[in-house]
């Protein structure tokens, strides 16, 4: 497992055509670009990074966001294109190898340079996510195929940046991988046996916490 680089950057606002044709703009802090030397991970961000909407991304459950480059060439193959920008193309933070969505399960830790992280929730794609790949409705397809990438929390602030091995610290203490819990919850709305097991895991983040006891809860009355 490797970093491959460390992307950030702070909201602004762009202009995009909604479905409608309608022509309108919204601030994002989707479009991030790799950069030179070494980052600090913070408790609820990365150095020099910045989120737009802070219920959905940021703060201490989702500090940073990390893609596979195994994702990238799925979503080469599946889209036919061949100029994805070598990091950020879908709004990470890191840009790994070796830490597929089937393999990382919510709940693991790992050590990324100076820091220590664990996983803590896949990333739900909004119509922000086609935006940047310049395909309207995309964050749909995105979520369809269950691979997107995964939250991470830091527990032991650090520096990292582009090279840097990752090693695993640890395991979760029950396995599921970050593509099953994403296809559990947005397409499995009547598994309740797995929303249980989901719930058995103490690094999931509060608002999938309560998205799957919700469940639970309909479920038994």
């Amino acid at each position: 497992m490797k970093l491959l680089a460390v992307s950030v950057g702070t909201p602004k606002e762009v202009s995009y055509v909604d479905r409608k044709g309608r022509e309108l703009t919204t601030t994002t802090g989707i479009f991030k670009t790799p950069v030179d030397g070494r980052v600090v991970l913070r408790r609820t961000n990365l150095d020099g990074d910045g989120q737009a909407d802070l219920e959905a991304h940021g703060g201490p459950d989702k500090a940073v966001y990390a893609y596979s480059r195994e994702n990238y060439d799925f979503w080469a193959a599946e889209l036919g294109r061949d100029d994805f920008a070598d990091a950020g193309q879908f709004g990470e933070n890191f840009t790994v190898v070796g830490m597929s969505d089937e393999d990382v399960c919510v709940g693991d830790r790992f050590r990324v340079g100076g820091a220590l992280a664990e996983v803590t929730q896949p990333r739900v794609p909004c119509f922000k996510l086609g935006i940047l790949m310049g395909i309207e409705g995309f964050q749909k397809q995105f979520a369809a195929a269950c691979r997107t990438g995964f939250y991470l929390r830091v527990l032991e602030e650090g520096e990292a940046g582009a090279g840097d091995v990752i090693e695993r610290a640890g395991y979760g203490d029950v396995r599921m991988s970050v593509r099953d819990m994403m296809h559990l919850l947005y397409f499995e709305p009547d598994n309740i046996a797995g929303a249980k097991k989901a719930l058995e895991i103490e690094a999931l983040s509060p608002g999938w916490r309560g998205s799957f006891e919700e469940r639970v809860a309909k479920a038994s009355n």
